[in-house]
């Protein structure tokens, strides 16, 4: 570490010196307070960050030894589609690796325009735009879109993302009680009739997995004359025809004045979408800081994006695949007395409701060869930790069946089931 230089001369250098280095110091002795994975570690059972070193697919290679995987977000399974593989190849060769700057300067492709037109026309929108990463889509698009004299409402259990998004938003902000109309209701009556009001929400929520009531959404935006903006990074490739999502599922997409989605899931690539009308996306081209300021997605994952999109919309036997897979894993984890709460989609809570369980069933599964997610404080509430088991279109019966069998296994002797 360099001494700071200081105008007062020699003899102050010294106590610059001191100061940075003690602010360093108080620095590191508060985050070394944090010692909760050093402890899971140290037990044994600390579930994160375990390396893959295969392609993502139903079954993977983890030190070497195969693994039933049932904590990938890719619901249509097409992660490791030979035709989206072989797209991706051929953008790297016409484009190379990268764009080298955000798309409001050098980094817009031809390949980035015609993906933003196909998601338009899909979504059944006038535009979209294209970004990074869906994290950056709810960031740069909640944040921009109101003033400060204006209204932000939000479910208490939306996206980390949507949360980081309204944080960063001048607007007056009113959380409502999860998937509650009548809480939603109550807090747009404490609005100011003539200002701006945007709710925002995601369509199938990513951890619990039960699907917002959109319908009754657009019905009170309409009666309170705001705007909605949908999150469907979790309902695209589940629901709705091709695809489409939650919006298109309930025929409301028209009354939506927002549509996000993410490439990271069913896309099987990386990046996001938001998909409204004109007037939106030249306000946000122009304001929205995590477009103009993130480098553009890259050659490969716009192509994968493309060929994924097209194979959604031609393939129905996806779908039908996935919810075969879903049907089968919620009867199963019914009939065997887990608490799943009130999802209805290939994301399924199982329940466990203490920190410390939580990993050791997560450890004891993998042990098992199942890769499940744990879910733990504070991502939720510490009485309402779960493991999220989700489903591919890819899955097998005889994986979903093996997965259940070990999972009641594991669960009973943990006398978490009868």
């Amino acid at each position: 570490m360099q001494p700071i230089s200081n105008r007062g001369g020699a003899d102050t250098a010294p106590l610059a010196y001191v100061y940075q280095y003690s602010a360093m110091k108080s620095l590191q002795e508060k985050l070394s307070k944090y010692t909760a994975p050093q402890e899971a570690k140290a037990a044994g059972i600390y579930p994160y960050f375990r390396a893959i070193s295969s392609e993502q697919d139903p079954e993977v290679l983890i030190n070497g030894r195969r693994v039933l995987m049932f904590g990938s977000n890719c619901y249509t399974g097409l992660v490791n589609d030979p035709r989206i593989k072989e797209a991706a190849i051929e953008a790297i060769k016409k484009y190379g690796t990268g764009c080298a700057g955000s798309p409001f300067l050098n980094g817009t492709l031809d390949l980035h325009k015609k993906l933003e037109a196909a998601i338009a026309d899909y979504m059944g929108k006038e535009d979209a735009m294209i970004y990074s990463t869906g994290f950056g889509v709810n960031l740069g698009v909640v944040s921009a879109l109101t003033g400060r004299e204006d209204y932000i409402l939000w479910d208490e259990q939306d996206h980390a993302s949507i949360i980081e998004g309204r944080r960063l938003s001048f607007s007056r902000q009113y959380k409502y009680r999860h998937n509650d109309m009548q809480s939603l209701e109550k807090q747009l009556q404490r609005c100011e009739p003539d200002k701006l009001k945007l709710i925002v929400t995601d369509g199938v929520f990513s951890m619990e997995g039960d699907v917002a009531n959109v319908p009754r959404i657009v019905e009170l935006a309409k009666q309170y004359n705001a705007a909605v903006m949908v999150d469907e990074a979790h309902s695209i490739g589940v629901f709705g025809e091709g695809g489409r999502g939650i919006c298109h599922h309930y025929g409301v997409a028209d009354d939506v004045d927002l549509i996000m989605g993410t490439f990271s899931k069913s896309f099987a690539s990386l990046g996001g979408f938001i998909a409204t009308d004109k007037e939106i996306t030249n306000f946000l081209r122009h304001h929205s800081r995590s477009y103009i300021f993130t480098a553009s997605i890259t050659p490969a994952s716009t192509a994968a994006a493309l060929k994924a999109l097209e194979i959604m919309k031609t393939e129905p036997q996806l779908q039908e695949a996935l919810w075969r897979n879903t049907r089968m894993a919620l009867e199963g984890f019914r009939e065997m007395g887990c608490e799943i709460g009130n999802t209805t989609t290939p994301i399924i809570p199982l329940y466990i409701r203490d920190n410390f369980k939580t990993f050791q069933i997560t450890t004891d599964l993998f042990n098992e060869g199942i890769f499940v997610n744990p879910v733990v404080s504070p991502a939720v509430a510490p009485q309402d930790t779960l493991i999220r088991f989700s489903l591919m279109a890819t899955h097998t019966p005889e994986q979903v069946q093996e997965a259940l069998d070990k999972i009641r296994k594991v669960f009973r002797a943990h006398e978490l089931i009868p």
